[in-house]
């Protein structure tokens, strides 16, 4: 059965705690789960935490919600996934993080689809991306998982899961979903950092009343009326995270 795995942890660098950190009563964990609760392909939830106490706030947080918990390894977060891919009987398996509490459950389903409908390993829609960040999707087979898992030797492949896969096209069949429109991947929609948080919040005053499930769409339209909330937090790099790793393997 394909399974959702939600990464989540309270150790950030850059906004410490974020995950419990709330917008309008909700911690941005259960604004996570709530929107994939909304995708139409039949799915497990998962959220693959760490062993470490601070994160025991997550797994209270899934568990009130309904949904499993499987514990890891706080660095090796690629064997984070493996391990509960392997546990929970998940195949293929959709990646998550749950740093994007804006995420669009249709975008979710059409690269779910696009996964299922084709031939491939690996499919996303961030290679290149089209998608603002922070409406990243990620779905793979447990076989290229598991070999990942197996193979991987640098840092950047194991404190992120995905990498040795996308390293690795001769392996691999790749694949990826380009928006239907404009190029919207200088867009941030994610939660790194307190100017991120503040937009957020703005996006879910705006709109969350009035459709608890608002999509891109609904954001893009809110912009349009509102342009100066793009310039709120359009300094910070994307996938800063990532770029960290890869100067640490050289």
């Amino acid at each position: 059965m394909t399974g959702i795995i939600i990464q989540a942890r309270m150790g950030s660098t850059r906004l410490p705690g974020k995950m419990a950190k709330k917008i309008l009563g909700k911690t941005i964990l259960e604004h996570v789960i709530f929107r994939l609760q909304k995708i139409k392909n039949p799915a497990k939830i998962i959220l693959a935490t760490t062993i470490s106490k601070k994160d025991n706030i997550l797994e209270s947080i899934a568990k009130k919600n309904k949904i499993k918990v499987f514990r890891g390894s706080e660095e090796d977060v690629l064997d984070r996934y493996y391990q509960a891919a392997k546990q929970f009987d998940i195949d293929p398996i959709v990646r998550i993080t749950a740093d994007c509490p804006v995420l669009d459950w249709q975008v979710c389903d059409e690269v779910i689809n696009f996964y299922l409908e084709n031939q491939f390993d690996y499919v996303s829609n961030v290679r290149p991306p089209t998608f603002p960040d922070g409406l990243d999707v990620e779905v793979f087979s447990f076989a290229a998982l598991e070999k990942s898992w197996q193979a991987a030797k640098l840092k950047s492949e194991r404190e992120h899961v995905v990498p040795y896969i996308v390293n690795h096209p001769e392996i691999f069949k790749i694949g990826n979903l380009v928006r239907n429109g404009n190029d919207l991947s200088d867009l941030r929609l994610t939660l790194d950092e307190k100017d991120d948080l503040i937009l957020l919040k703005k996006i879910y005053s705006a709109l969350y009343k009035k459709n608890n499930y608002f999509t891109l769409n609904d954001i893009l339209k809110l912009f349009q009326k509102n342009p100066e909330l793009l310039k709120i937090n359009q300094k910070i790099k994307r996938n800063e995270g990532f770029l960290k790793s890869l100067r640490e393997d050289k």
